[in-house]
């Protein structure tokens, strides 16, 4: 039997994290040279290995918690030192911490003994400098040399990598057959009663990273949340302890900071993912959506380029310091990679909600050119065949083969189960791109730029050929497609992509209350969040990465649309979905989990591969945070606009510290739905609303 070579899992493994470092071990606290456990610096996994051991035994691992946003705390016994007694007397806390530059380990070794403790400490190193996208592959990579210079001191240097290990008073044996696997060793002679801290840290110096850790604090605010459910506030708090350890800048221009899209695999800029968290975060504020655009506008398109799929003014996909080959399947992408048909749009989109949100006016009018541009590629690149519909092919043929979000090669579906062949035509990309029209005419509109008709007449057009093109009759009623294939057939599967149509101005009021009712469907909503793929659908897979999966920033977009658009029972419905979810995964939510049934598994099977942390999936929680408090300004327009979620069924909630045109604002809504907002800056006009209910029904619909 030929053995495969898989991508490891990484469901059960704890991570800490402070970007561009991270690191992963087992829930014992052990980095054991496996998989994809390690401390990666960037694209590099630049320690392989870091096994703790006491007198050659493993400690039994007794628990372990946060320390910190960038921390983890492990707790193990030795119960075979001691005192002879039922009740352990020997304990170690190992306290991991991430620092930009590498990590740091304190070994807290207690005695409650009535006799003195003698044993030796011992840690076993390993280095292997293996590329991200080997480590993801299942791929092995042979440990290399490390050499011991000072006391207390290994090296080891590789690809422009540096990595030291310190450890004043540790011993270190880095001879022989110790060359590859190094040992830190610490006597230890403990008195009844005693205690030791010992430490030991990995430096990483990596010039050729093209990102790096920004200095000082983070760009958004941290409200404080009082709530009913108070499974919301733990999750914020969680996530925003995430976000701010996937921080990043690239190293050429440190100030402007966006957030790294996950743990392990995409610890770098992705424009798409970066954009989605950055549009999640405004309610804390515009600073981070600032440096977001720029930092992608900087490496806006200028030129055609097949190999690279750039072409002028389209938004960059993904940025490493290398080409990201993995074995196996074909996949090589250049350093700079252009392979998304949404970024772009989700630029536009970025821009103009920062400026409804308050960002100042100096800081949108450098980025007007590269708004411009960006419309010319929606314009004049972003629909090959001419259709006026939106559309992408890899013709390199070791790109991504599906670019949109849900990106893997089988994501694109029949209701049959068959794989539509590209050119495709995706649903919510449609809704991106009208939303980027609009959005960008009121811009060029508002800075007296020319050009805003054009574009609003391409919103019309994009109206009309999607009513004609995409609307089929679903075993729910009609329902929009998924895509349209190469030769413009309906892609008849039920996904989530329909939820991305809510507030684009896509679809009319009728339209969005049938999509709304789709949403609400046992097919797509029965498990804890929103499934990618409907379960009557051929496709359709609890651990499909995209065909019957749930994705929780997926959910939390959508329902954060259902809940603006009052359809609040679907929205509250994929709220307690979330809310329940994070609870199970102690509220570090995954990139995505299973799409079980909730009648069949009392909580969610989680997906072995996902990233965790993942930005838009930790931003999903702000997002939720804005659904409950309904608090949607328009500060170019002087109104704000407050539709609560949060009321008789998700509870009262008051949330202090959000940001409108940078000034501080707090929120309250009680148990009857009724919001108050105060702190707003002049001269906005508050519009408050009572919480409506637009119930979803079947509906005829012309198609």
């Amino acid at each position: 039997m030929i053995e495969r070579q898989l991508q490891p899992l990484l469901h059960e493994l704890v991570g800490v994290l402070f970007a561009p470092t991270s690191a992963l071990g087992d829930a014992t606290g052990q980095i054991r040279p496996t998989g994809v456990q390690g401390v990666f610096h960037a694209d590099a996994r630049v320690l392989s290995r870091a096994e703790l051991r006491v007198d050659e035994r493993e400690l039994e691992g007794l628990t372990r918690g946060d320390d910190g946003p960038h921390g983890a705390h492990f707790v193990g016994l030795a119960r075979w030192l001691g005192d002879p007694t039922p009740d352990p007397t020997v304990r170690v806390d190992r306290v991991r911490r991430a620092t930009r530059n590498g990590l740091t380990e304190e070994l807290r070794i207690v005695s409650t003994a009535t006799i003195g403790v003698r044993a030796t400490v011992t840690i076993d190193l390993g280095c292997d400098l293996a590329p991200i996208e080997v480590v993801k592959s299942g791929g092995a990579t042979a440990p290399l040399e490390a050499k011991a210079g000072q006391p207390g001191v290994l090296t080891w240097a590789a690809d422009g990598i540096a990595v030291t290990i310190t450890a004043p008073d540790a011993d270190v044996f880095a001879t022989g057959e110790r060359a590859t696997a190094p040992r830190l060793a610490w006597p230890l002679d403990l008195p009844p009663g005693g205690a030791t801290v010992l430490r030991w840290q990995v430096t990483v110096e990596d010039p050729r990273a093209v990102v790096v850790g920004p200095a000082g604090e983070p760009e958004w605010s941290r409200p404080e949340v009082t709530a009913d459910d108070r499974r919301l506030i733990r999750l914020l708090d969680r996530s925003l302890n995430d976000l701010r350890g996937l921080r990043l800048a690239e190293t050429d221009a440190p100030a402007d900071v966006f957030l790294g899209a996950g743990v392990p695999w995409f610890l770098t800029l992705f424009g798409r993912d970066s954009l989605w968290a950055a549009r999640m975060m405004l309610p804390l504020g515009t600073d981070l959506a600032a440096g977001t655009l720029r930092a992608l506008a900087r490496r806006q398109g200028t030129r055609i380029d097949p190999t690279t799929g750039e072409a002028p003014g389209k938004i960059l996909h993904e940025l490493r310091r290398h080409e990201l080959a993995l074995p196996g399947n074909g996949l090589r992408l250049p350093p700079a990679y252009y392979g998304t048909v949404d970024a772009t749009m989700l630029w536009v989109n970025l821009l103009h909600d920062a400026w409804r949100w308050g960002m100042p006016a100096e800081q949108i009018e450098p980025l007007l050119p590269h708004l411009e541009a960006a419309l010319r590629w929606l314009g004049d690149h972003a629909d090959p065949d001419g259709d006026g519909l939106v559309e992408y092919i890899d013709t390199t043929g070791h790109g991504l083969s599906n670019q949109g979000w849900k990106d893997s090669g089988d994501a694109v579906r029949f209701h049959d189960g068959s794989l539509a062949t590209a050119p495709i035509v995706l649903a919510e990309v449609q809704g991106y791109a009208h939303e980027a029209a609009v959005n960008g005419a009121n811009l060029l509109d508002a800075f007296g730029r020319p050009g805003a008709d054009r574009w609003r007449e391409h919103a019309a057009g994009l109206v009309r050929r999607f009513r004609d093109s995409f609307w089929v009759d679903g075993r729910h009623g009609p329902q929009p497609a998924l895509a349209l294939d190469r030769d413009k057939r309906p892609v008849d599967s039920l996904t989530s992509n329909i939820g991305h149509l809510l507030g684009t101005g896509l679809l009319d009021r009728d339209e969005e209350t049938q999509v709304a009712y789709l949403l609400t469907t046992d097919a797509l909503a029965g498990g804890f969040g929103l499934r990618t793929m409907a379960t009557d659908d051929a496709g359709f897979s609890p651990l499909s990465y995209h065909c019957g999966s749930i994705w929780t920033h997926d959910t939390a977009i959508v329902l954060g649309g259902l809940a603006r658009a009052g359809h609040r029972e679907a929205a509250l419905g994929l709220t307690e979905g979330l809310l329940a979810a994070a609870e199970a995964f102690d509220y570090r939510m995954p990139e995505l989990y299973g799409g079980d049934d909730r009648s069949l598994v009392n909580r969610p099977v989680p997906y072995p591969a996902a990233c965790r942390p993942q930005a838009w999936a930790a931003a999903g929680a702000v997002l939720l945070l804005q659904a409950a408090t309904g608090l949607y300004p328009d500060v170019p327009g002087g109104t704000v606009h407050l539709t609560p979620l949060a009321g008789a069924e998700l509870g009262a909630i008051t949330v202090n510290g959000l940001r409108v045109a940078n000034t501080p604002v707090n929120v309250t809504v009680n148990r009857t739905g009724e919001a108050t907002a105060t702190g707003l800056p002049t001269p906005l006009t508050l519009t408050p609303t009572l919480p409506t209910q637009r119930r979803p029904t079947t509906q005829t619909l012309p198609h």
